[in-house]
C-alpha cells in the first residue's frame, strides 16, 4: 500500500515509517500542511495519515481542501486532540477514521485493515498491468511485447509510481517525494535522468507506452497510439 504520512513530529514520522515498512507498506513523509496538500491532491496514494496541527496549514484545512477537490483517498486523522468535539469535527471534515495520540501501532494497523475491508481496496497488487506491459514489483521485472528486462531499485520505484497513475500528470515534487523520499536532498536533474532510463526500458520491451514531458509541471505516462 502507498501511504502518505503528513505529520510534523520527526520522531513519530520515522517510527511510523519503520513500522509500516515492516508491514510491507511504502510510506512518504511530509511535515508541512501546504506541501502535504500538494501531494494529497495528486490522488496517487492508497491512504493518508494526517496530523491536525501542522505548519502553514492545519490538517483539517488540508483535508477539507482535498475533499472539495474531489480526492476521496481514505484518511485517518492522528492527533493529540481527542475530545468528543474534536473527533466529530475531524469526521465531519471528511476523515474516515480518527485516532488519538499516544496510540499503539497495533491499533493503527487494525484501523487500516478495517478501512481496507470497508472499501474493498488494497488487495495484493504486486503485479501491475497497463496497456501492453506488466511489471512485477517484487522481482522488478518489466515485460512487454518484445521481451523482459530487470530494473534497478530506483527505476522500479519510479515505474511503479507511473503505472499506478496512468494518464495522469505527476508533478516533479510528487515524483521526487515518491521515488527519493520527501526529506532527500536530490538534484532535480536526477529525476530527468531516471525518466530517460525508463524511456529506454520501455523501448527495449517494445511497449507503446511513453513518458510525456509536461513542460513546467512534470511527466505523464500514456500510450503513444502508434
Amino acid at each position: 500500500m502507498q501511504i502518505l504520512l503528513i505529520e510534523d513530529d520527526k520522531n513519530l514520522c520515522e517510527t511510523l515509517r519503520f513500522q509500516l515498512e515492516q508491514e510491507q507498506h511504502t510510506v512518504d513523509i511530509c511535515r508541512d500542511g501546504g506541501d502535504g496538500l500538494d501531494l494529497f491532491l495528486q490522488d496517487s496514494y492508497d491512504l493518508v495519515l494526517l496530523d491536525r496541527m501542522l505548519p502553514t496549514m492545519s490538517g483539517l484545512s488540508v483535508l477539507k481542501s482535498a475533499r472539495k477537490a474531489g480526492v476521496m483517498t481514505p484518511v485517518i486523522v492522528i492527533t493529540a486532540l481527542g475530545e468528543l468535539y474534536d473527533r466529530i469535527e475531524g469526521l465531519d471534515s471528511g476523515a474516515d477514521d480518527y485516532i488519538t495520540k499516544p496510540f499503539a501501532f497495533e491499533e493503527l494497523m487494525a484501523r487500516i485493515r478495517s478501512l481496507g475491508r470497508r472499501s474493498g481496496k488494497w488487495e495484493d497488487n504486486a503485479l501491475l498491468q497497463v496497456s501492453d506491459v506488466s511489471y512485477d514489483c517484487n522481482l522488478r521485472q518489466l515485460s512487454g511485447p518484445k521481451g523482459t528486462i530487470q530494473l534497478s531499485g530506483r527505476e522500479g520505484r519510479m515505474l511503479e509510481v507511473f503505472l499506478r497513475s496512468p494518464d495522469t500528470v505527476l508533478r516533479r515534487l510528487v515524483l521526487l517525494a515518491r521515488v527519493w523520499g520527501s526529506d532527500a536532498e536530490v538534484e532535480e536533474s536526477n529525476l530527468d535522468t531516471y525518466v530517460h532510463y525508463l524511456r529506454k526500458r520501455l523501448r527495449y520491451v517494445g511497449s507503446s507506452l511513453c513518458l510525456t514531458t509536461v513542460r513546467g509541471v512534470g511527466y505523464m505516462m500514456e500510450s503513444s497510439h502508434v
